[in-house]
């Protein structure tokens, strides 16, 4: 190799007698050029050799990579499905506040105004969601126990609602029908000027143990929260407001806390399976044990018609 460079160093370096001058230049080059491809490929070969040697870049090694970016798109794919049925599915599902309001001491006439939140007490806060467009609400009968029962008064219902489009607004809402036996009612809300968007239906008798579920609802009056979980059991009894047992209940490990009550538990698809009704706390804590029931949907599918139109259920009118 180092006489094949010293002969070309030389014939580069004499005159030119040859009658193609050019043509010869342009060989040497081409021939230094292949000269430097055969000493320097080696090397970049020998440099590929050594890096499969290693042991950190071995074929293992790469698959183990690739099937750790897999694993996170996969995740990553996951958290942007709860985030779509999240955003698509809280639009229906809304605040409601049972207020206590008070006589206005300026009016003689024994009035009674619906004041604002910050100066009335609140009695209790639950969860509902949008039934049709016509402004019927599905939530559960103890969440508006003491409007339905007031013989005052001095309670009413303010529900806080979002419209198809995102814009958020409260009305005050009356009852239309109640049935404690299964723990449901429904109430009705003005909503003149505003395009609702209903839940989805879906059916609790093809639940298994184990599919996912999830919970949309304000516990605590923390609205729009969502909690995660699985079928944790079917057709458990549970009890209801008037002491009767409600059958076929579900339960789920998804948390459900005070406020939650009354809205919707939904399967993956977004599907409304149940409404959100009861769960058992650690004695004395008042915190949630992760054992959480709810009233299946089929249930309130046969219930909540009569009580739009009767305004009781089938059972109470005959």
């Amino acid at each position: 190799m180092v006489m094949a460079l010293s002969s070309l160093r030389q014939m580069n370096s004499s005159p030119a007698h040859s009658a193609t001058p050019s043509l010869n230049s342009t060989r040497n080059k081409s021939l230094l050029s292949r000269r430097r491809t055969i000493v320097f490929c080696p090397s970049v070969l020998l440099a590929s050799l050594s890096s499969f040697s290693n042991p950190s870049s071995s074929p293992l090694s790469f698959h183990l990579a690739l099937a750790q970016q897999q694993q996170l798109d996969e995740l990553q794919q996951e958290e942007d499905r709860l985030m779509r049925l999240f955003q698509e599915t809280s639009p229906s599902v809304v605040f409601i506040k049972d207020l206590e309001i008070v006589r206005s001491p300026k009016n003689s006439s024994g009035d009674i105004n619906l004041i604002e939140d910050e100066n009335a007490k609140v009695e209790g806060t639950g969860s509902g969601f949008i039934w049709d467009k016509f402004g019927h609400i599905v939530t559960n009968y103890h969440v508006v126990a003491k409007l339905a029962t007031d013989a005052n008064g001095l309670h009413r219902c303010k529900v806080y609602l979002v419209d198809a489009r995102g814009n958020g607004f409260y009305r005050e809402a009356k009852i239309v029908g109640v049935d404690p036996a299964y723990d449901l009612a429904v109430l009705k809300v003005d909503v003149e000027g505003y395009d609702l968007k209903p839940v989805v239906l879906g059916m609790s008798q093809n639940l298994h143990v184990g599919q996912s579920c999830f919970a949309i609802g304000n516990p605590y009056g923390y609205e729009n929260t969502l909690t995660t979980g699985v079928v944790s059991g079917l057709g458990r009894e549970i009890p209801s407001p008037n002491g009767r047992a409600i059958k076929g209940a579900i339960q789920t490990d998804a948390a459900i806390n005070a406020g939650n009550s009354g809205g919707p538990l939904i399967d993956s698809h977004g599907h409304v399976i149940g409404v959100n009704t009861a769960t058992f706390t650690r004695k004395g804590s008042g915190l949630s044990s992760g054992v959480n029931f709810a009233v299946p949907i089929d249930t309130v599918v046969r219930t909540v018609p009569y009580l739009i139109v009767y305004g009781t259920s089938y059972k109470d009118r005959f």
